[in-house]
């Protein structure tokens, strides 16, 4: 019976594509362990060991999504993500060995997708390789347009618009205003928005949203430090404005 059903689901000729990740790390065993455990869940693995060839990688290869860690030779891991993100929305998890929080929270500022701690397990960063995906995907599953104000969010395409100007986001700067737009009004707190993006809240992860939220502000405001579509609730979270933009 089960059988059936995956085979009327998906013909025997279809070719499901494989998701390319491309592993940056300047120390061999990381990349060796990173590369053997996402072949193993069914990955295409491409690598490199600076700034430089990552850049390279990508424009080259163009991966579905891109492992990095901060700590390069030649570009460090937040000089790659400027890059990338001046062409490119390619969704990126950061590698970090630095105690200090706050490279971390600059990488996704610029526009990283999420981020892991060195050490880390090799099964975390698969399930999170897995769920970035999932939420690059999915913001493209359902056909729908949702409009909050004078922002105009179009889940087909993944395109945003603002007051009538385009404003290109990550996958996870996406999935994080859709949610808000969704329901204007409504106070989400942040393990609500961790859980609506991430699909699981980690609590230690809260302050990632701060960070999201900084950098939509910086491109859906006209003066990101007197926001007037996506407002704090201060000790709570954060809302859409029922009127955002008017």
């Amino acid at each position: 019976m089960g059988a059936g059903r995956d085979a009327r689901a998906r013909p025997p000729d279809t070719v499901v594509p494989v998701k390319t990740i491309l592993v940056v790390d300047d120390e061999p065993e990381i990349v060796a362990l990173c590369s053997d455990y996402l072949r193993a869940s069914g990955y295409a693995v491409l690598t490199a060991r600076d700034g430089q060839a990552a850049l390279d990688a990508l424009r080259a290869s163009r991966p579905d999504l891109v492992v990095l860690d901060l700590g390069l030779p030649k570009l460090d891991g937040l000089d790659v993500t400027r890059a990338v993100r001046r062409e490119s929305a390619v969704p990126i998890v950061m590698l970090t060995a630095r105690a200090d929080e706050s490279d971390t929270l600059v990488g996704l500022e610029l526009g990283a997708d999420d981020y892991i701690t060195k050490p880390f397990s090799p099964k975390e960063l698969v399930a999170r390789v897995r769920a970035v995906l999932r939420r690059a995907e999915g913001a493209h599953a359902a056909v729908e347009l949702v409009r909050a104000g004078d922002i105009e969010l179009d889940t087909a395409r993944m395109l945003a618009t603002v007051a009538g100007r385009r404003v290109d986001l990550t996958p996870t700067e996406f999935r994080l205003l859709l949610e808000l737009a969704r329901q204007p009004g409504r106070v989400f707190t942040r393990s609500q928005l961790l859980s609506a993006v991430q699909g699981v809240a980690f609590e230690s992860y809260e302050r990632a949203i701060d960070a999201h939220v900084k950098n939509l502000r910086r491109k859906i405001e006209d003066d990101p430090r007197a926001p007037r579509r996506l407002q704090t609730v201060f000790g709570v979270g954060y809302r859409m404005a029922e009127e955002p933009g008017g």
